[in-house]
């Protein structure tokens, strides 16, 4: 969070209030990626659509790289999906199956 600086005073002679952009807290726990996997070959690769960029934000993009799945590592299995809601509700339905069924996850974005 930033914080309220006093008044100070700007070239005119002017009082103005300034926010100072310091960090007033403690930085959010930190969690590890995920691991890498070896290979793609066998598994499946969820890609989710978040809605950031409207309804056909990423999925086009996507649906595209599904294609090129298909034809350059067939042993991969894709699952398209798009979030439930918007880009600022969460899916924890999703969020599970991703992680019951997935062994990797692509989350984009649109434009």
């Amino acid at each position: 969070m930033a914080f309220l600086m006093p008044l100070v005073v700007n070239a005119e002679g002017e009082k103005i209030t300034v926010m100072n952009p310091a960090i007033a807290g403690k930085f959010a726990v930190r969690l590890a990626l995920s691991p890498r996997l070896d290979t793609l070959e066998g598994k499946t690769v969820y890609m989710v659509d978040n809605q950031w960029g409207g309804p056909e934000g990423a999925y086009q993009l996507f649906e595209e790289m599904e294609v090129w799945f298909k034809e350059n590592m067939p042993s991969v299995k894709t699952v398209l999906r798009r979030t439930q809601g918007n880009m600022f509700t969460d899916d924890p339905a999703l969020w599970k199956e991703i992680s019951e069924k997935g062994n990797a996850a692509i989350i984009g974005t649109g434009q």
